[in-house]
């Protein structure tokens, strides 16, 4: 768990480290069980303290340069769960999923499995290509992946122990195709949010009860929200105070 005092909130489950994620020093050394988190996209999306708008090698570089900061941050039976598109046209055609993967290899982690996340969501779509014709068309999936890896070993034998998934969920989820909606930006006052439902699902099929749980881009806190309601300790690191603070509000409203 977070060892430092001066952190920005810290109720009974959920810490917040208003920081930039590559210089806090609040995180010890192999102290995390599982690290749930949807990056940046680069898809110039008007955060507030954040520039989502590079080119795609300085793209790769910050992410390779994260993920090495929570491959240090796991313990060596931790997982990692990554949501992030399975692909993008804004700004030029890119493999985003298959290239993050290859990133978070680079960075250490060995690949357990992906899951397909079906959200349903085409308003992503930023042009059509060549309507009506074979010209150019673009064809784009309305789904996200989250990629699973792992640290040094994929069998978990840290922790409690103690499981909280129910038969029902356990043969639903462990398919790897996912359907549920995304998250309200107007409801969550964030830019790019995603569900509580997401998380939630990740920490109970791939962590036990009293597992620690990193999000290094908390943003709107769903991630925090999902680790009070299955007793998880949930810490995120967020470097704008005002979603700091939006996320505080929403932990102690519906986690």
């Amino acid at each position: 768990m977070c060892v430092a005092d001066d952190v920005f909130f810290r109720n009974g489950r959920s810490t917040i480290i208003n920081e930039d994620l590559f210089a806090t020093r609040k995180i010890p050394k192999g102290s995390v069980d599982l690290v749930v988190t949807s990056p940046p996209y680069n898809v110039d999306i008007a955060y507030s303290s954040h520039n989502d708008r590079i080119t795609y090698a300085e793209y790769l570089d910050f992410s390779s340069r994260w993920m090495k900061r929570c491959h240090r941050w796991l313990r060596s039976d931790g997982r990692f769960c990554l949501n992030i598109p399975l692909d993008k046209n804004k700004g030029g055609q890119q493999s985003v999923g298959a290239d993050l993967t290859a990133i978070a290899k680079g960075a250490g982690f060995s690949y357990h499995s992906t899951i397909v996340w079906n959200e349903g969501n085409i308003s992503r779509r930023t042009a059509w290509g060549s309507w009506l014709s074979a010209s150019a068309p673009f064809v784009i999936a309305p789904v996200e992946l989250i990629v699973v890896l792992y640290k040094d070993s994929w069998k978990k034998t840290s922790g409690s122990r103690e499981s909280d998934i129910t038969k029902e969920e356990f043969m639903a989820w462990t398919n790897g195709l996912w359907t549920f909606n995304g998250e309200s930006k107007k409801k969550v006052r964030h830019p790019a949010p995603f569900p509580v439902e997401l998380p939630l699902r990740c920490m109970k099929l791939f962590s036990f009860v009293d597992d620690t749980v990193l999000d290094p881009f908390m943003g709107s806190g769903s991630t925090l929200v999902a680790a009070g309601r299955c007793r998880r300790d949930g810490i995120g690191i967020e470097i704008d105070p005002r979603y700091c603070g939006i996320a505080r509000e929403r932990i102690e409203n519906e986690g």
